[in-house]
């Protein structure tokens, strides 16, 4: 009303927008308003933190936000076509002129918070491969040491301390203790996990607890803690609750035990069983061994009946053979041999007897020098010269005279 005395009756855009603000904010009712309706175009701006979209229904559809202080309080994330209760104040954005609902509060629609936040977890998780069978680690034959992550004041750690010392009394348990409920129990089960994967200190780790509601299981479905598993170099058994019980831990690790009870079974051989196992082995070996042993007895029989084993000399008689024929051939060359280089000899000898000087003096020739110097001809020789004259015989020195 002072808006119409002030201007004559026009008002201006955003006057009109005050004003129905002002009407709206100062209503009982709008002030306090629950909707069921669809969401639709949902829009989340990760910078902000704020949450924009449009719940509708069959005849009607209204704008809503939904600032970041009330939105980092859901458990779920909401979605489009996801049908929800909404609960806040209904007031006018004054530069759109537009009325929408400030949601101050969110429920999913015939369907609890927690489901609906761990359906959504895990069909994530599940789109990622972590729940892959691929990636799954096989649990050991016979592991040494088992690690448990629980708490140490529950049943599940006594049952799980009995079944290892009845079934494998050589298993040592290790027990981390944690809280598996409440707001600290999702980081001190992450914990656990990555304190045995670090220190490798057992061969297989069981996390889990007792039986209980959705709520008392809920640290079970921890993402980070999924991922930590997930992560995890040594192989994990979830044993969470009972058998009707399923968290996240159950489908990201490596095997899920129905309750600690049979994870402990899962983790460990029975020693009954193997020592049974091991004594059918032994007497399969023992078999074996001597059916074998008789089958080389038999063969070791035949083969020291055969002739060249009953007498082994006879083993020698073909290799004498082929010695002594060797032998008769080697002094047959070797004569040859001598032979023909005995004709060589005297051929060479005659030779070098015709050539031999000795052999001309002895035909009447005589051989004359000269101060050591053979002479060949009588122009060579001087009257007075002394001479030596070798004979086939012997030799003579003589003086030369002139010949007349």
């Amino acid at each position: 009303m002072d808006y119409l005395r002030k201007n004559d009756g026009v008002l201006s855009v955003s006057q009109l927008n005050d004003y129905l603000k002002m009407l709206m904010d100062g209503d009982r009712l709008l002030a306090n308003v629950y909707l069921r309706g669809e969401i639709s175009n949902f829009k989340y701006y990760a910078s902000s933190g704020h949450l924009y979209f449009t719940l509708k229904d069959p005849e009607g559809q209204v704008r809503a936000v939904m600032f970041r202080a009330h939105a980092s309080r859901l458990a779920f994330r909401p979605e489009d076509g996801m049908k929800v209760i909404a609960h806040g104040r209904v007031s006018v954005y004054g530069q759109s002129g537009q009325y929408q609902l400030y949601v101050d509060d969110l429920q999913p629609d015939g369907i609890g918070a927690l489901a609906m936040q761990y359906e959504q977890l895990r069909r994530r998780l599940e789109a990622e491969g972590l729940f892959d069978e691929s990636r799954k680690k096989p649990l050991p034959i016979m592991p040494m040491r088992v690690g448990v992550i629980t708490s140490p004041s529950g049943a599940a750690v006594h049952d799980v301390q009995n079944i290892l010392a009845r079934r494998f009394p050589l298993a040592e348990m290790i027990l981390f203790p944690s809280a598996v409920q409440g707001a600290e129990a999702p980081e001190q089960l992450r914990l656990g996990i990555e304190f045995f994967g670090m220190t490798r200190i057992c061969d297989v780790i069981i996390i889990g607890r007792g039986g209980g509601s959705m709520e008392d299981l809920w640290a079970f479905n921890d993402e980070n803690l999924a991922r930590a598993i997930a992560a995890c170099p040594i192989p994990v058994i979830s044993a969470v609750g009972h058998e009707s019980d399923f968290t996240i831990c159950d489908f990201v690790a490596d095997r899920r035990a129905p309750t600690p009870s049979a994870a402990a079974e899962l983790a460990v051989p029975d020693a009954t069983e193997l020592a049974a196992g091991i004594g059918m082995m032994m007497a399969r070996m023992t078999n074996l061994i001597s059916a074998r042993l008789a089958q080389e007895k038999r063969s070791l029989q035949k083969i020291a009946e055969r002739p060249c084993l009953a007498r082994p000399e006879n083993l020698l008689d073909a290799p004498r053979q082929r010695i002594l024929l060797s032998e008769r051939r080697l002094e047959e060359d070797f004569e040859k041999m001598l032979e023909r280089r005995r004709h060589r000899l005297v051929t060479a000898g005659a030779r070098l007897e015709a050539m031999s000087p000795l052999a001309v003096l002895s035909r009447g020739y005589a051989a004359v020098a000269k101060e050591g110097r053979v002479i060949t001809r009588a122009e060579d020789v001087g009257e007075g010269d002394l001479l030596h004259i070798r004979f086939a015989d012997g030799a003579v020195d003589a003086v030369a005279k002139e010949h007349q």
